[in-house]
């Protein structure tokens, strides 16, 4: 009998090194799992819930229940079209000078000396390192139409003043410029790392073969570059708009005429100018939607169209 109650004894701390090894990897977890609740989740869902509502935020009022009322207001507006044109217009401005320009700047320095490679690459990468309200404030002077350097050197030239930040057809060209010289230094760093890591051995095998520079960058380093390309291309398509923000927060404050405007801006303008909880709000939800159905399907073609080297 004894021996028989032996397996029984030793099967009972098995079993609690067991459960204790499952719950461990949680407790792991929990701090990240805690931190995207309370700072990305749960305000999603308040969000959502306070775009039935009409609120002005402050302490003193009770939000008042208005039902689809909110959205069907921000579909009526003029300015919310107008925000979402701009918007795309930030998008298809930026994807030249977010993906483009730094490809073929990773591209053409890749053969490079190493010192001036870096040196080259180094120089680019600085506006990145720039805080967005300090390189804003520079460029407000630079393009003063009076006074800034690059008007400046426009009339040296016999021309008339530019009004890069208040001519309503001048302004968002602008701004997109300002954003896309703030991400060449990023994107190119990504483009040239990804450069860097294709195997030298394909390179001079196609070399050895007869291909010219312009076959090499078509047949092998452009397919090995496509999951890079495509990721910048996402990033730009997704958050082009949100990283222009402060310059238009800064610079122009969605004006001339809501010209410079997009539906980050609007929906800060909302909440924060108009004290408007219930229309921020809806607007967040209208964003959220929009670019989840969007990121979806770009997530699908870029794991449809990378090409990796096994």
């Amino acid at each position: 009998m004894s021996e028989a109650r032996l397996p029984l004894k030793t099967a009972r701390p098995a079993r609690r090194r067991s459960g204790a090894s499952g719950i461990s990897p949680w407790l792991y977890l929990a701090p990240a799992i805690i931190t995207l609740v309370v700072w990305i989740y749960w305000p999603l869902v308040d969000a959502f819930r306070l775009s039935f509502y009409e609120w002005n935020m402050l302490p003193t009022s009770e939000p008042v229940a208005v039902g689809w009322s909110n959205y069907t207001k921000i579909f009526g507006l003029p300015k919310f079209w107008q925000a979402i044109r701009n918007t795309v217009l930030y998008v298809v401005g930026l994807l030249p000078l977010a993906v483009l320009i730094p490809l073929a700047i990773a591209i053409y320095t890749h053969d490079l000396p190493a010192r001036s490679r870096n040196l080259y690459r180094a120089i680019i990468f600085v506006p990145m390192i720039i805080a967005p309200v300090v390189a804003a404030a520079v460029w407000r002077w630079l393009l003063d139409p009076g006074h800034g350097l690059v008007n400046v050197v426009i009339k040296t030239f016999g021309f008339d003043p530019v009004k890069f930040l208040s001519d309503p057809k001048v302004a968002i060209w602008t701004v997109i410029a300002i954003t896309g010289w703030k991400l060449i230094g990023f994107s190119t760093l990504i483009l040239s790392a990804a450069n860097a890591n294709i195997n030298p051995s394909l390179i001079e095998a196609a070399r050895m073969d007869g291909a010219s520079k312009w076959e090499v960058i078509r047949d092998i380093r452009l397919p090995l570059l496509s999951a890079s390309i495509l990721f910048l291309v996402m990033m730009t398509i997704l958050l082009g708009a949100q990283w222009s923000f402060t310059y238009i927060n800064v610079l122009t404050g969605g004006g001339p005429l809501g010209s410079t405007t997009n539906i980050y801006h609007l929906l800060w303008d909302f909440g924060f100018s108009n004290m408007s909880v219930g229309w921020s709000s809806a607007s967040a939800v209208i964003l959220f939607l929009g670019f989840g159905v969007l990121a979806f399907f770009l997530f699908r073609l870029t794991d449809r169209y990378s090409f990796h080297d096994n």
